[in-house]
């Protein structure tokens, strides 16, 4: 397959995320996603969306119920980013409603009467997934991610493969899927989708290691890559554990913008990475006045976002005198 390519640089942010009903298309959602683009530059935003299945074995997820936003609310998103100037990939997500993390989706490698299978599981993959590929054609979405970390089904390459197929039938943007930190080199069917993408949620000392580990890989493909997530939480020890949001630790925006710092420098002396879509950006923000004491991913009003707006800046205007005639 021919590769396509991305219109800019990834400056981007995810935005909205779980998509709580209600919590879309109101005041507060309309000045998050404003201060979002003010605040940090960006070019891009990933709409990024949760529905829900039971559990990890469980073959059904609840498209259109409760907690989901509505389509109605996904479409105003879109096009209040779009209003913003913003490009746009939509990222549909399933979550277990236990709280097991999605990577743990799995079934046994034969489907087996009597017990859950990855037919099963898949059939209803796909219906949701579609659902939201209608939606990005609609909607004019640059890009669709049709899957987020999801590692024990990666293995699974027929049936994504499949998926793809059936994507490409009805959405004609560019198609991702977003592997997990450290899978970058288990999945298979790289060749099958336009770009290659995964979780950044490396340890601030190990940036090195892991870009060198990914580039071959980004090398062999020929296809633009770009980290789907990528941040670090504004709390003591999160340099070291950037993906665990629960870990103990007081509140550092120091800390943050460190990683955030070693994390750009890094990535920006590699000319195959195609930028970064940020973990993450909530629909309701909190008052900049409490920006020291919040420890989350969100760098809104802390020191981080000045890291941020200006490594973007940077790319954006390298990027542009490279396209010049």
């Amino acid at each position: 397959m021919q590769s396509k390519q991305l219109p800019e640089y990834v400056a981007g942010m995810t935005w909205g995320w779980t998509g709580i009903r209600g919590t879309w298309n109101i005041p507060e959602a309309v000045h998050s996603m404003q201060e979002m683009k003010n605040a940090l530059g960006v070019n891009w935003t990933a709409i990024a969306l949760g529905a829900l299945q039971d559990t990890a074995q469980s073959t059904e997820i609840h498209l259109g119920e409760q907690p989901t936003v509505t389509d109605a609310e996904v479409r105003w998103a879109i096009q209040e980013a779009r209003s913003l100037g913003l490009h746009v990939c939509l990222k549909p997500v399933v979550n277990c409603a236990d709280g097991t993390w999605r990577a743990h989706i799995n079934f046994f490698d034969m489907d087996v009467p009597c017990e859950p299978k990855w037919s099963d599981w898949f059939a209803s993959y796909t219906r949701f997934i579609l659902h939201y590929a209608e939606i990005a054609e609609e909607t004019g979405c640059e890009m669709l991610c049709i899957g987020c970390e999801m590692v024990q089904t990666d293995r699974r390459e027929l049936e994504w493969r499949q998926l793809i197929r059936e994507v490409r039938k009805v959405y004609s943007g560019l198609v991702t899927y977003n592997c997990d930190k450290y899978q970058e080199n288990q999945v298979q069917w790289w060749d099958a989708v336009d770009i290659i993408s995964s979780s950044g949620y490396y340890p601030i000392d190990s940036w090195e290691e892991q870009l060198d580990r990914i580039g071959p890989l980004v090398k062999l493909h020929g296809k633009p890559f770009f980290f789907m997530e990528a941040g670090c939480p504004s709390r003591t020890g999160s340099s070291q554990i950037p993906n665990d949001w629960g870990l103990a630790g007081e509140p550092s925006e120091e800390e943050q913008a460190r990683y955030y710092n070693q994390m750009f420098q890094s990535c920006g002396q590699r000319d195959w990475i195609s930028g970064f879509m940020l973990w993450d950006w909530p629909a309701s923000l909190y008052e900049p006045g409490l920006a020291a004491a919040n420890d989350d991913y969100c760098p809104y009003a802390k020191k981080a976002e000045h890291v941020i707006r200006s490594y973007y800046e940077t790319k954006i205007q390298q990027t542009e005198r490279r396209e010049a005639p």
